[in-house]
């Protein structure tokens, strides 16, 4: 069986989830669902990062201990991902003992090797992002993500020696050119390793801080937070237990924002080096959501929350436009007349007014039973079949890789197809005459055999909605792949429309109303 492990980062406590964390875990659960679609064996990590200088100072300035405040927003995300319904398989923290003992483990190991060891650094250091930062990185002498100047510190601490596997990593990322996705963020990693590359400190003096994973070997130190976070990936699977760390981990896929690249593409895999573990299988990076005020982030307090929008427009819905609205890699803007513009256009003028004119016909007509397909189809059904599976071959390629938007434009290019199909066949008129009744019956049946395309392909990217396509054409998870035409057989009866999306309008004017 083919296998995906799929991880989103471990998201970082010092804040309530917002779009950015939501639109990571959508893709995340979108490729679970879609994998699994297909039959491979896949498997969701995510969970929450609860170590370091911001957690211990978000906690203080709460009034409350680092741990008393970390379980509190932990539980938020895993409430809200559970509310939003993500299918995670696994849930970690990194409070949790087993990724403590690992942690410790694999330092213990990569130490005894001689990669690292005690030195004195002195460098420009962002709070916010709990790392050093060179002078080139820096925006007019500020961290790019806070905008705020970091502060000098020098120190004594423990060191990897990540400069000792630069030749390995370029050679890595020249043999491999699909390890980072899309192309751009690979290109840029190697920019960065035409310089010489550093050791990376990875301790914290305990006199410091104390709120981290203590190093095995010096009780006088912790654990450089990214040290102890990216390891989660590989420390789930171990406790998890069987043979998920030999089966999943070579297929690992990291979802991250393009903020956290770096520790990504160049920390990581050189730890992974030194610990003797294989690299992930691909590292995707997508870009950020912005607004009329620049990135979205909870740094700078401009956020979207998910259950707000999930209680707003529905859960499907606010993922639609997600997928759709940003190209996997790139920046997006985010507002709320374009998410309800998508919801109009794309959800309740054509998608859900398409399936309400199917089932409303096959109801008026037949009182929901199916009637029988001809012995042959006619040239026009034969192309609406034809527009379904050339969707579906072409989602498929999109899927390989990440292009959400274009798997989507895929599928609605055929649903626009069955509404011109609806029109030019016309049933609605053609039932006028007795003699073509048979032949409406035939073009209905071609019709909620789109509408159980659309159950099959629609399933990744907005489950509620399939499962409700699924229980409208009263059809099992089975009944979902059949080929055309055999999937609803003469006799069976479908359920009367419903309403699947509701126009958002303001009373009286015609116009779009911002969360109705």
């Amino acid at each position: 069986m083919e296998r995906i492990y799929i991880t989103t980062p471990l998201y970082y406590v010092n804040a309530e989830p917002h779009l950015g964390h939501t639109y990571t875990t959508v893709v995340a659960d979108t490729l679970k669902r879609y994998y699994r679609s297909i039959g491979y064996e896949a498997f969701l990590l995510t969970g929450t990062d609860e170590h370091g200088d911001k957690i211990a100072q978000a906690a203080a300035a709460n009034g409350t201990e680092p741990k008393i405040y970390a379980d509190r927003v932990s539980d938020l995300f895993r409430s809200t991902w559970d509310q939003c319904g993500i299918a995670y398989d696994h849930f970690i923290r990194t409070t949790d003992a087993y990724h403590k003992n690992y942690v410790q483990k694999i330092l213990q190991k990569i130490y005894d090797a001689g990669d690292i060891y005690f030195g004195e650094y002195g460098g420009l250091y962002c709070y916010g992002c709990e790392r050093f930062y060179t002078e080139k990185e820096l925006v007019g002498g500020k961290c790019p993500d806070h905008q705020t100047a970091p502060e000098y510190i020098s120190e004594k601490n423990y060191f990897f020696r990540m400069s000792k596997y630069q030749q390995q990593l370029i050679d890595v990322l020249q043999s491999q050119p699909d390890l980072i996705r899309p192309e751009r963020y690979r290109a840029e990693v190697l920019a960065f390793l035409r310089e010489p590359l550093e050791d990376l400190c990875i301790s914290r003096p305990t006199s410091r801080l104390q709120w981290c994973i203590p190093l095995p070997f010096d009780a006088n130190y912790v654990t450089y937070v990214w040290f102890d976070a990216l390891l989660n990936y590989v420390s789930a699977l171990e406790h998890r237990g069987g043979d998920l760390l030999s089966s999943l981990w070579p297929k690992a896929n990291h979802l991250i924002a393009k903020d956290i690249l770096k520790p990504h593409a160049i920390y990581w895999p050189t730890m992974l080096m030194a610990a003797g573990l294989p690299l992930y299988q691909h590292l995707n990076v997508h870009g950020y959501w912005n607004m009329d005020s620049g990135k979205m982030s909870k740094s700078l307090g401009n956020v979207i929350r998910p259950l707000e929008m999930k209680a707003r427009f529905g859960m499907d819905a606010f993922r639609y436009f997600l997928l759709r609205e940003m190209a996997f890699g790139q920046d997006a803007k985010f507002s709320e007349e374009a998410l309800v513009t998508r919801y109009n256009a794309d959800l309740a003028n054509n998608l859900g007014n398409f399936v309400s004119r199917a089932l409303a016909m096959q109801q008026k007509y037949f009182d929901g039973v199916v009637q029988p397909l001809g012995a042959s189809w006619q040239a026009e059904d034969q192309e609406l079949h034809d527009k379904f599976a050339q969707a579906e071959n072409e989602l498929k390629e999109h899927m390989k890789e990440l292009h959400f938007h274009r798997a989507l434009e895929a599928v609605w290019s055929a649903l626009d197809h069955a509404n011109r199909y609806v029109v030019q066949t016309a049933p609605f008129t053609m039932i006028k005459d007795a003699e073509k009744r048979a032949r409406v019956g035939e073009l209905l049946h071609h019709l909620l055999e789109a509408v159980r395309a659309l159950a099959r392909v629609l399933a990744p990217f907005m489950p509620e909605t399939a499962i409700e396509l699924r229980e409208l054409l009263v059809i099992s998870d089975d009944g979902l792949s059949a080929p055309w035409g055999q999937g609803l057989v003469a006799g069976h009866k479908v359920k009367p429309p419903k309403a699947l999306f509701s126009r958002i309008i303001i009373p009286g004017t015609g116009e779009a109303r911002l969360g109705a």
